[in-house]
């Protein structure tokens, strides 16, 4: 295998990751149904939940231990803070050579999630076949 394509291939892998990376934050920080539930409203239902599990019967204290854990994990998972930007840049440079050499349309990377405004920086126009 010559230099060049294993430079090819590495080039590929990579680009690759970038738009998995992007497509997987997109879909981890859509917005969901309902009020968003903040660091400090998350933190005082926790503590509600932490004085009531003591003296609650025990279908109850089965639901809030569970509520508990819920209430940790959220909490753990919200403090990841992930560079958005910096895997929308990644994803911008990769995104366009990607879709054309695996023929993804535009159509594709909309119902992927992906914002007309994000595709139109990587250079993928409506109507553009493979790109």
């Amino acid at each position: 295998m010559s230099d060049s394509h294993k430079a090819a291939l590495a080039e590929g892998r990579e680009q690759g990751r970038a738009v998995r990376r992007y497509l997987e934050a997109i879909e981890a920080h859509k917005p969901k149904r309902g009020r968003k539930r903040t660091q400090d409203s998350m933190q005082r239902r926790l503590t509600a939940v932490e004085d009531r599990i003591a003296s609650a019967d025990p279908l109850t204290r089965l639901h809030l231990a569970q509520e508990k854990m819920d209430l940790v994990r959220e909490l753990s998972t919200s403090d990841n803070g992930v560079n958005l930007q910096e895997l929308e840049d990644a994803f911008v440079a990769a995104a366009e050579p990607y879709g054309r050499r695996k023929g993804i349309t535009y159509g594709a990377w909309r119902a992927a999630g992906v914002d007309p405004s994000i595709l139109r920086r990587a250079g993928i126009r409506r109507g553009a076949e493979g790109a």
